[in-house]
């Protein structure tokens, strides 16, 4: 296969007014005479309005159920559906059978939690996360430590370079049944050694979970290559629709993985 690129490899200068001309929001002007500027794009990006057009194109011309229809309109929703899901694989560098669809970065740890480890993981099994993590990384392993009694251990920040403790880490992972980090830090905005502590992971036979939400709208992200277990994307941080995102899992976790929601779609 050809090599791949370097990530910004080829990239043109940035033109800053094109770029806005592409946002409608910020053609806004605030009530104190200025145009809008918006950096808040670690909790939310704005919408381009090549997302607008294609979410009004679909609501206007072929709404329907996806998977739930046998008329035309249900045909092109599901056509829509599963064709975003092949981009979005390939975007991410893996097949379309690794990525599930969830409402949010938040759902997709969730779905780590409740879909993966309460299937898997019983009392005093031991699960890592960090300090520097965002609470959709670790709320849902405390509750899982109450509902479940296992251990829960946090690698800690050097506060000194405000980098994870990797020494330290090197020590909790030590009989861990999985291992959750964050790419990116929403506070530090500092990026983690994820393929570090991957291998790190995988060599105590432990699974790994990355989440992504900051770091995919920042950097190219072949998951197959990768090599971790389970990494989590939200659309909104990436110029996307808000309520959507993804969990890319291996299929080795896959084949571990149970329902996390139940419902009409699962009944066969």
């Amino acid at each position: 296969s050809e090599p791949r690129p370097e990530y910004g490899e080829g990239a043109m200068p940035l033109d800053v007014e094109s770029i806005r001309n592409q946002f409608p929001i910020l053609q806004r002007t605030l009530p104190n005479g200025k145009k809008l500027v918006y950096f808040d794009n670690a909790a939310t990006s704005q919408k381009p309005l090549a997302v607008i057009d294609a979410m009004s194109d679909f609501y206007k011309n072929y709404h329907a159920n996806a998977h739930r229809a046998n008329h035309t309109l249900a045909d092109e929703s599901t056509a829509a559906l599963e064709g975003a899901r092949d981009r979005i694989s390939k975007f991410f560098g893996t097949s379309e059978g690794q990525m599930i669809y969830t409402g949010s970065a938040t759902e997709a740890m969730n779905l780590v939690a409740y879909g993966w480890a309460r299937y898997n993981l019983n009392e005093g099994d031991v699960v890592v996360t960090t300090e520097m993590e965002h609470h959709a990384n670790i709320v849902p392993w405390q509750e899982l430590s109450k509902e479940r009694g296992i251990e829960l251990r946090y690698v800690p920040v050097d506060t000194e370079k405000f980098t994870l403790d990797y020494d330290a880490m090197e020590v909790a992972i030590e009989g861990a049944s999985l291992v959750c980090v964050g790419h990116v830090s929403n506070v530090l905005g500092v990026r983690n050694d994820i393929e570090r502590v991957i291998k790190m992971a995988h060599s105590h036979g432990a699974r790994v979970a990355i989440d992504s939400a900051q770091g995919a709208p920042h950097e190219k992200i072949f998951f197959d290559d990768l090599g971790a277990d389970f990494l989590s994307v939200a659309a909104h941080k990436m110029a996307g629709p808000t309520g959507i995102g993804c969990l890319l899992v291996s299929d080795a976790a896959l084949s571990e993985m149970g329902p996390f929601l139940t419902g009409g779609s699962i009944v066969k």
